[in-house]
């Protein structure tokens, strides 16, 4: 197995775990309240996310350009997520 594909499972299994924290959360509380639309669109997003940055890995040599890129799209996803979450640009897709 080479290293491209060692990285890609990396992605996948970090977003499985990562929304594997709601998923334990809502046992134990009643304030994580998440529906299985809300676990898909965050792992479209991670996934997204993940995706994307392994693009700019392989397709962008200059390690400056790379961190850039690679920071734009983790505040985009930052943003989106906060949107989709509280609604903090007043957007129909805001949640709360």
């Amino acid at each position: 197995m080479n290293n491209k594909s060692k990285r890609l499972i990396g992605i996948v299994l970090t977003v499985a775990l990562l929304l594997l924290i709601p998923l334990i959360a809502m046992q134990f509380t009643d304030e994580v309240k998440w529906t299985l639309s809300d676990f898909v669109v965050m792992g479209i997003l991670l996934l997204g996310t993940g995706f994307m940055c392994e693009v700019v890995m392989r397709k962008v040599s200059n390690i400056r350009y790379r961190i850039a890129i690679c920071a734009a799209i983790l505040v985009a996803l930052l943003l989106v997520w906060a949107e989709l979450a509280v609604g903090i640009f007043g957007t129909p897709f805001g949640g709360s």
